[in-house]
């Protein structure tokens, strides 16, 4: 679009100048800390903002002034609603006004009296003009003391406690954010100790400079004249009243059916929730002084539990004479739960990265409060067919047929032969998952694999950011049947796959821990960090007595895998502006396998390539290694997998319009055997690792419609393992590969 500065100068009415720039220049006589935080501020209470330039042109003013025109078109029309943008004129702009916000927001900076001029510059020419302002700092006022105002009442006496904190500090610059936080923190720390009445706008600072010649200044807190009594005082709780399953037209009746549990009001017509098992998830207790934040944790604690849809906890004030020194709260708290039961169909159109296609369907039942306990019961099952779309090296034409079902049972709290003190977890109490399912794929042509799974574990979120996820009880027994003759000669040609279809029983435990710093959706630098370990075999060692890859011992006629695997998933989001960060993912992962084991098992194996992995390559099309398929190789996709693998991605991400964003990227990452698998050459790892990655570029569309996102990328190799040194390095721009998925990658 060959647009520059004067191409928008026809459509600039006669006697206005284009408002383009402004600037901020702040001098002093000594040094002045954290000017440049000061300089940023001052420039971003400038008003009005100027026009902006793209690349030293006005695409939204032109698409604007087109628009204007008498007859402007559809196009013109769009593009104006699109990117449009109004136009500032110098008229617009008030300099001394602005001199004021100045002025304003040095003297919140505690840099009174400091002189402000503006000076205009217009460029006739151009029609264009910009506004300077020079700030001429003198020194700042400086805290030389903090005190309290002295009174009788009790409130007096619980602020001084508090008065030395981390805000107001000494020697400080008069700053009226800190006094603003200052009465905020002593607004929480009074109403954590039972002052229910009190808040922030009761408190006044008053500043005395008289006693100083050198810009010193003291503060004194007080309370306000004429505050009600009632704020002066804390509250205790002397009635904790609960309602499991309240709805309006009930509530009258269910008063009349209570109760009494662990010093707890319990109204309910019939027993919807045991008050034993509903109990743990309330702090508030009678006799307790008034605390927000028992409040919040007993709401984030019932909320937690997945049975209730609204959770209102309200404190009704009973007769306090303001002459007392403690009044009453009497907290009731309404819980209203959702649908006990719940039925769910889906029907999808599924396609994957390896140009397999088809529907599937899937419904679930669900059963809420199963035992009167919060317990939650889902029954699921699922049927999908898929037919392979073309043909590559990594299919043989086949179609794939998958049934599947699961049962799961969640208990909101632990199932454990020990009693655990809830009072341990102030956060979240840790819920027990119980599963039992089973799956049966048939792939023609090539095999069948029947698996059956059980789980018995435990989460808890320890915080905001942290979760834990420990499964002591972990068991698949997979079966290998119906093989074709095809499929055959891939086993008996590599004695590492058939060794990991061998393994048929596998029993372990698995622990995963996870830190995401990325519910902090508006902080500029986000974290997320998750650690998983899983072993399996050890236990089963003790009653079998061991034994090797060439001698596997067997339980129940079965032989079970043995292997520790351990991986590392670290994300860094730089969010740098509205929709608009670099997000980057490092993995790395190691399976090793031992005892009854020399290779792992054929689920645990890791790959690479795909829309959630290295989107430039075709799921399971890269590595082990170097390792390079023969032409006309249909079962390879089966060989590539390995129990290393190492991963990199960036990715540049941007809003395009609306709830549209754009992405560009680069992806780096391969998997390798360690001991290496004779029959795949070029699977060890070695230390030239580096040199073996398969990297690709690409770009891609997301449509992110309240966090539901529609991921569309297209992606290019610049560097394949695959080839020979020397002819790895080739953009194949020619050759790209197109994802599609649901979800970011990372």
């Amino acid at each position: 679009m060959g647009l520059s500065s004067c191409s928008v100068e026809r459509f600039i009415p006669e006697g206005e100048y284009l408002y383009t720039s402004d600037n901020v220049e702040v001098v002093s006589d000594t040094v002045i800390k954290d000017k440049g935080e000061l300089k940023n501020a001052l420039t971003a209470s400038l008003i009005p903002a100027t026009n902006n330039k793209f690349l030293g042109m006005y695409p939204g003013l032109y698409f604007h002034y087109k628009a204007q025109r008498e007859k402007p078109g559809f196009i013109n029309k769009f593009l104006n609603n699109k990117f449009g943008k109004e136009p500032v004129y110098l008229s617009d702009v008030e300099p001394y006004q602005v001199e004021d916000l100045i002025r304003g927001k040095l003297e919140n900076n505690g840099f009174f009296y400091s002189v402000v001029a503006s000076d205009v510059k217009r460029d006739t020419a151009n029609k264009e003009a910009s506004v300077d302002y020079r700030v001429k700092l003198l020194n700042p006022y400086l805290l030389k003391s903090y005190q309290l105002d002295t009174d009788t009442m009790l409130i007096y006496s619980e602020l001084k406690k508090e008065l030395p904190g981390n805000i107001i500090k000494d020697k400080m610059r008069f700053d009226l954010s800190a006094l603003k936080a200052e009465r905020e923190r002593l607004e929480r720390e009074l109403r954590s100790k039972g002052y229910y009445h009190f808040n922030a706008g009761l408190l006044i600072f008053e500043a005395d400079t008289n006693q100083y010649d050198t810009r010193r200044f003291d503060l004194f807190l007080r309370l306000k004249n004429k505050i009600p009594e009632k704020s002066t005082i804390p509250y205790k709780i002397k009635t904790v009243n609960i309602y499991p399953h309240y709805s309006v037209e009930e509530d009258s009746l269910s008063r009349k059916f209570k109760d009494r549990y662990a010093e707890k009001n319990y109204f309910q017509k019939e027993v919807f929730f045991k008050p034993k098992r509903l109990d743990p998830f309330i702090l508030i207790e009678e006799g307790d002084l008034y605390s927000p934040k028992k409040s919040s944790n007993t709401s984030r604690r019932l909320s937690s539990i997945g049975l209730y849809k609204f959770i209102n906890i309200e404190y009704n004030e009973l007769d306090t004479n303001p002459s007392d020194s403690l009044g009453l709260l009497e907290a009731n708290i309404y819980l209203s739960p959702l649908n006990k039961r719940s039925l769910r169909a889906e029907l999808k159109a599924v396609t994957k990265s390896n140009n397999f296609a088809g529907p599937n369907f899937s419904t679930s039942y669900t059963n809420r409060n199963l035992f009167g306990g919060g317990e939650i019961l889902d029954l699921s099952a699922n049927v999908g067919y898929e037919v392979q779309l073309g043909s590559t090296k990594q299919n043989l034409g086949t179609s794939s047929l998958l049934l599947g079902v699961e049962s799961k049972l969640t208990f909101p709290r632990m199932i454990l032969p020990f009693t655990i003190n809830t009072d341990w977890f102030d956060y979240a109490i840790p819920k027990t998952v119980m599963s039992l399912g089973a799956e049966y794929l048939n792939r023609s042509q090539l095999f069948s694999l029947t698996s059956l799974n059980a789980k018995l574990g435990y989460l808890w979120q320890a915080n905001r950011y942290v979760t834990h996820e420990f499964f002591p009880v972990e068991s698949t027994y997979v079966n290998l049947g119906n093989v074709t003759t095809d499929f055959q000669e891939v086993l008996d040609d590599n004695e590492f796959l058939q060794r990991s279809f061998d393994q048929q029983f596998i029993s372990g435990m698995r622990y995963s821990f996870t830190y995401n710093g990325m519910v902090d959706t508006k902080d500029t630098h986000q974290f997320y960090f998750n650690f998983n370990l899983d072993t399996a075999g050890n236990s089963l060692s003790l009653f079998s007595g061991g034994g090797s890859p060439d001698d596997p011992a067997t339980i129940f006629g079965l032989q079970y895998s043995q292997y520790a695997k351990a991986d590392v998933d670290v994300r860094y989001h730089f969010k740098f502006a509205k929709r608009q960060k670099i997000a980057t993912r490092l993995f790395a992962g190691y399976g090793k396998p031992y005892g009854n084991s020399d290779v792992l098992p054929y689920l645990k194996q890791y790959f690479s390539g795909g829309p959630y992995s290295v989107r430039a390559f075709q799921i399971r099309s890269l590595g082990p290694g170097t390792y390079t398929p023969e032409d006309g190789d249909q079962t390879s996709f089966y060989d590539q997998a390995g129990n290393i693998r190492l991963e990199a991605n960036i990715e540049y991400r941007f809003p395009l319009f609306n709830f549209v964003n754009g992405a560009v990227f680069g992806d780096a990452g391969n998997v390798w055997n360690a001991p290496e698998n004779t029959q795949l050459s070029g699977s060890r790892f070695e230390s030239d690792f580096i040199n073996e990655l398969g990297i690709g570029v690409g770009t891609g569309i997301r449509i992110d419609i309240q966090s539901f996102v529609i991921r569309f990328d297209l992606a290019a190799p610049i560097h394949d393992p695959q080839l020979d040194e020397g002819e790895r390095w080739d953009f194949r721009w020619d050759e790209p590969v197109f994802n599609f998925a649901i979800g970011y990658p990372f």
